[in-house]
């Protein structure tokens, strides 16, 4: 495995995201024991990074991956999230980045993570309400406690991170990037590299759809977020096929898989970059950490990046997401 840095912190170039372990996609928290296992075997293959959120169950989520971690925590560098539930409020689902909400989500992440420290904390989503130079003001004395290492910010817009960062230093940024998903190549991704701030890819597979595996919403549960999300959405669905038949073709000709493709893809773009796909499988696992020595020909390159937008917006609301 090979590690990047991400600020100040140093984490494996590919990571693991949690969430589908426990909530929004088809088979969440079903079988705790393989997704343990997975954890287990990420560890083992040289994963040191973690993304997780307290809004994932919610809580369900940081406490797996407590359970999954236990005397191996040191190995790992935690990543979660606050701000998408209201504390303050009777622990109501909403925004809220305010110090007061900020003051008891970490306390309550702590806690279900098991820990003496969150290496990554991120705001989820931006509260428009409060200023971000308030948030992050009560961030940097949390870093100052030593209850953080270092926070991060989640689908934040271009003045919000300048913002942030004139405050305290960011040490990365999260937002989806994928072969189906290239809005941050415009404005964020070069707006990172001249601050040196780390970026966090997350849905690097495109929800899944990258892998070629899903071709009707049939195969998904009825609770799966993806049957409302509008790119998975009829005829948009059957539009966007023709970005998973190029990976294909290109994972043909490169004897890899298409999930291996579109990670490789996503690393060639440059140092500070740590995507984060999501399985619950040891399989799948295994196959995501391989894409790490994968390197795609100038060809392959030019043939992905020329590919059309994805057809259909990322979530069915797009209101909670900063422009």
């Amino acid at each position: 495995m090979h590690y990047t840095k991400l600020g100040e912190l140093s984490v494996s170039r590919i990571g693991l995201g949690a969430m589908g372990m426990s909530a929004y996609y088809t088979g969440a928290s079903v079988d705790d024991e393989a997704s343990v296992a997975a954890i287990h075997r990420a560890l083992d293959l040289g994963v040191t990074f973690f993304d997780t959120a307290e809004m994932y169950g919610p809580y369900l989520n940081e406490e797996l991956l407590a359970k999954a971690l236990g005397s191996r925590r040191d190995e790992a560098i935690v990543a979660t999230k606050f701000g998408t539930i209201r504390h303050t409020a009777g622990d109501r689902e909403g925004l809220d980045g305010s110090p007061a909400n900020i003051r008891l989500a970490v306390e309550g992440s702590l806690g279900r993570l098991g820990t003496d420290h969150i290496d990554l904390y991120y705001q989820h989503r931006m509260d428009p309400r409060t200023p971000i130079e308030e948030t992050v003001g009560a961030l940097k004395e949390l870093a100052q406690a030593g209850k953080i290492l270092g926070y991060g910010l989640s689908e934040a817009g271009i003045s919000t991170i300048r913002r942030a960062h004139a405050v305290h230093p960011v040490t990365a940024v999260q937002t989806e990037y994928s072969l189906w998903s290239r809005d941050p190549e415009s404005e964020l991704i070069p707006l990172l590299a001249e601050l040196g701030i780390g970026f966090v890819p997350y849905s690097p597979l495109g929800r899944g759809f990258l892998t070629g595996t899903i071709r009707s919403l049939d195969q998904l549960d009825e609770n799966d977020f993806r049957r409302v999300a509008p790119r998975f959405e009829g005829s948009n669905l059957a539009a966007n096929m023709h970005i998973v038949d190029a990976v294909e073709a290109v994972a043909a000709e490169a004897s890899v898989t298409p999930a291996q493709v579109a990670l490789a893809w996503v690393l060639a773009k440059g140092p500070g970059i740590a995507p984060i796909p999501g399985t619950k499988r040891v399989g799948r696992l295994e196959e995501n950490v391989a894409a790490d020595d994968i390197t795609l020909t100038a060809g392959h390159m030019a043939i992905l990046n020329a590919l059309s937008p994805a057809v259909g917006d990322r979530y069915p609301d797009m209101s909670r997401i900063e422009q």
